[in-house]
């Protein structure tokens, strides 16, 4: 055995967002036209139910890929890191039907981080917070100076528009992060889980593989959304305590609550929950864009940078929770 040392790779004390950036595709479908397209409801029903008017659904043509680049580009512009310092590029999406090559690794040619390595990572709709948190691990072990986070969905692929339990709900999009080194903390641990025994709470209609023997209709989500209700305000909201607990701050504190945009009936039960105080202010952005799974938190951030709602350098509770029963959530700093 040798008895020379082996070199560690070496990062930054901590890790920061540096910029966001987003794509909402420009077709625009009202309550009105998901009931038209089939769905037996009505606008007054979906918005009680959701707090949805409208959302954005990707044009038959554009793909994930497609969606996910337009938002890298959109980011790293913003944070004026070069493209060939980006050292990973982290996707999350559950509506990428190719199961190869990674979307990751086309969006990476695409923006010109021609030397990062690239995976796709399926959390569904913690999907993004899975990969931020990873990120910022990747910067500060020394594995990468820089990491691209994208959450990308295109779920009008994925849902029957006649199901009462998905139609209404989803939308597509794109978000996008860049993550690197910080002087400061900017970035709290994460507290994150799954529990795959309720995995039938969010799945599939079929498996490819019994579409491909059997035929029939084509695989579609499918959801138990009383289960999932129930899951998200009782268990999710006190994972969105302990993350702040872990970054040794208290609800007085945040300046900013950004949940995944799930459906606005559950972000309002886990801030009846969490008890913020009234000068934090909370991501409504799904009542425009319906639920963008993975692209949510991003693609919410964004909105609320641009409307003046919130300011760089803010300090943000993000929570993402979806199918796997997956759920992650983390305290940043807005960039």
């Amino acid at each position: 055995m040798s008895s020379n040392p082996m070199t560690a790779p070496r990062g930054p004390a901590y890790a920061r967002i540096l910029s966001v950036g987003g794509y909402r595709p420009s077709r625009v479908l009202t309550n009105d036209d998901v009931v038209a397209a089939g769905l037996d409801s009505s606008d007054d029903w979906i918005r009680e139910r959701s707090g949805i008017t409208e959302r954005r659904f990707a044009g038959p043509e554009e793909t994930v890929p497609d969606m996910a680049a337009a938002a890298a580009e959109k980011a790293l512009a913003a944070s004026g890191v070069p493209a060939d310092r980006i050292g990973m590029v982290l996707l999350g999406s559950m509506s990428h039907h190719a199961g190869y090559p990674a979307a990751a690794a086309e969006v990476a040619h695409r923006i010109g981080a021609v030397n990062a390595a690239a995976m796709d990572l399926g959390a569904a709709c913690a999907g993004f917070c899975y990969a931020l948190a990873t990120a910022r691990d990747m910067v500060v072990a020394g594995s990468a100076e820089y990491v691209l986070v994208v959450g990308s969905e295109k779920m009008s692929d994925i849902i029957d528009p006649t199901d009462r339990g998905t139609a209404f709900i989803f939308g597509d999009g794109a978000g996008a992060v860049v993550v690197g080194p910080s002087d400061i903390p900017a970035m709290g641990p994460v507290v994150w889980g799954s529990d795959g025994g309720a995995r039938e709470a969010i799945m599939q209609s079929q498996s490819w593989f019994s579409f491909r023997d059997n035929g029939g209709e084509f695989p579609t989500m499918r959801m138990q959304g009383q289960q999932v209700f129930r899951w998200a305000v009782g268990d999710v909201s006190k994972v969105a305590v302990e993350a702040l607990a872990a970054s040794g701050l208290t609800p007085a504190d945040l300046d900013v609550f950004i949940p995944h945009q799930a459906n606005i009936r559950i972000t309002d039960a886990m801030l009846r929950t969490l008890k913020l105080p009234d000068h934090v202010k909370i991501a409504r952005d799904i009542v425009t864009s319906g639920n963008t799974s993975a692209a949510s938190i991003p693609l919410a951030m964004e909105r609320m940078l641009e409307a003046g709602e919130i300011s760089s350098g803010d300090t943000a509770l993000v929570i993402g929770f979806g199918a796997g029963l997956a759920y992650a959530a983390l305290v940043v700093t807005v960039p």
